[in-house]
């Protein structure tokens, strides 16, 4: 295993007269200690000996030698939107904040943007499209650091067109620990013929927090290589968007089956690779009944020829026989970088869960949906279910070419007990979640085991019930249902970056024995 020298990968456009942030030690007693003891989910509070706020990779690898050093149990965090917590376990004494590590700039060098860990996405895409008309598809969630969200295989609504961010991954930069307790710092490609290729192979899809901390990520799209940056990724415009909206007064179960039915059924008939309707994006949030409203959402971007009749036939073909008129029905077309584009999720106690799927939802499972999003005895407008376009040319990769393995599931679904404010509150909210989820997986013993109709769960949306044997009676181990086939493969490179399992948490990559 080779290490690139800290200057040769530091190299980047000079921030100014000022120099680079950092580094900065927030100890405990410091009046900035207590912003930096939550995390996006407000149910875990940390207790860290200090945080380090870093502003460079060389300021990284200090940071963890001197963590490794003083054998101090470390964590890493960019944006803090980990669902469980991975950051904020109370042996966690030395807490690397990346936040101010957040450039986004075109490295001619690589001929590859460079973006930095504690860059937001919603920073990513306005650099991306006002410097150059291009995007990578990752989460509509502006707020989320991109240090977490790339190695899980990030996704969003124009990952049908255009795949997973790490699909347009073309290397890593990454600070390991060596089995003497060294910090090293090595960029990793995905070139053939690179010897650290594995590193970046397990940092699409393995999940953050299992190897290293990276500290900057290059995108190019495979098999592009002009010299014009315009054309090193895919291109984004403006957008042609719909949303319906019904109320859940007149919605009866029957006609909630039809509808979860018939969007199900729309996505499993056109999400292969390459068929013209991927060009379509879409989502369903059925909120529960407290908030009054269900509705469904879709776009095309709008230079794609037919995109209007397209759009308006996805909507035709769900509707068609549900018998409940929507309240609202409103379209227009609006900037890639309007407002409206992008999702609000503001921090709060949270319990989340997702799981994948292959083909649509059973009537059964359906049902139980229903009967759970209508319980009177529960009364969170926050909480829904939420059914995501997936496919496409997602499925176009091989399961092992990346380490994001969910490569035939063409729908991805979010559970959520949406955001609360107080601890006294815990005990309705998740219990009303896990039982949810539980019971729409009631035949494969709590959870989405992979078969026809299930593809599993993704890791990004970490939830540590699958470890639980309580609420996963399954018999089959949470790291199936996030990696399946590519564990083993993910377990050899933890072992090979990461022999003192220097990196880790609750649902971590067991090194290989």
């Amino acid at each position: 295993m080779t290490g690139t020298s800290v200057a040769a990968a530091s190299a980047k456009p000079a921030a100014g007269d000022c120099g680079p942030f950092g580094p900065v030690t927030i100890p405990t007693g410091d009046p900035r200690y207590k912003s930096i003891q939550q995390a996006h989910n407000t149910r875990y509070t940390g207790a860290p000996d200090y945080a380090k706020v870093v502003g460079t990779p060389r300021q990284v690898l200090d940071a963890v030698g001197e963590a490794v050093a003083n054998n101090k149990r470390l964590a890493v965090r960019s944006g803090g939107h980990c669902m469980e917590d991975f950051t904020t376990t109370p042996d966690i004494k030395a807490l690397i904040d990346l936040s101010q590590l957040d450039e986004v700039y075109y490295d001619e060098a690589k001929r590859a943007f460079a973006v930095e860990p504690g860059a937001t996405i919603g920073k990513v895409a306005e650099t991306l499209f006002k410097g150059w008309g291009v995007m990578i598809p990752g989460t509509g969630c502006a707020a989320v650091g991109v240090g977490g969200h790339i190695p899980g295989g990030g996704y969003g609504f124009f990952s049908r067109r255009h795949g997973l961010t790490v699909d347009h991954l073309h290397a890593v930069e990454v600070v390991t620990v060596d089995a003497s307790g060294t910090p090293r710092l090595i960029t990793a490609t995905r070139e053939a013929n690179d010897p650290n290729r594995d590193l970046w192979w397990a940092h699409t899809g393995g999940g953050g927090g299992n190897f290293g901390v990276a500290t900057r990520y290059w995108f190019r799209t495979p098999g592009v290589s002009s010299t014009d940056p315009s054309k090193l990724l895919p291109k984004t415009g403006n957008q042609r968007a719909r949303m319906l909206m019904w109320s859940w007064d007149s919605m009866s179960e029957q006609a909630f089956v039809t509808l979860i039915r018939n969007y199900c059924a729309w996505f499993e008939q056109n999400s292969a690779p390459g068929s013209p309707n991927t060009k379509v994006w879409g989502t369903l949030f059925a909120n529960h009944a407290s908030a009054g409203t269900i509705g469904m959402l879709a776009g095309v971007e709008d230079t794609v020829p037919g995109g209007e009749a397209m759009l308006n036939a996805h909507f035709d073909t769900i509707t068609a026989g549900v018998g409940v008129p929507p309240m609202s029905d409103f379209g227009e077309v609006t900037s890639w970088l309007d407002p409206r584009n992008w999702v609000s999720d503001p921090a709060g106690r949270q319990k989340n869960k997702t799981a994948d799927l292959r083909k649509g939802y059973t009537e059964q499972q359906i049902s139980a949906m229903y009967r759970h999003l209508t319980d009177t005895n529960y009364a969170n407008p926050n909480a829904l279910v939420n059914i995501t376009g997936f496919g496409g040319a997602i499925n176009g990769v091989a399961p092992d070419a990346t380490a994001a393995v969910h490569r035939d599931s063409i729908l991805r679904v979010y559970f959520t007990a949406g955001g609360w404010t107080g601890e006294w509150e815990d005990q309705t909210n998740m219990t009303w979640i896990r039982n949810l989820y539980r019971d729409v997986y009631a035949d494969t013993g709590g959870v989405p085991v992979p078969n026809a109709i299930n593809g599993g769960a993704f890791i990004n949306y970490a939830d540590s019930d699958l470890r639980d044997p309580a609420w996963n009676t399954s018999g089959v181990p949470w790291h199936t249902l996030y990696y399946r086939d590519n564990y083993p493969r993910l377990q050899r490179i933890k072992k090979r970056y990461d022999p003192r399992n220097v990196f880790k948490h609750g649902m971590s990559i067991v090194p290989a024995s």
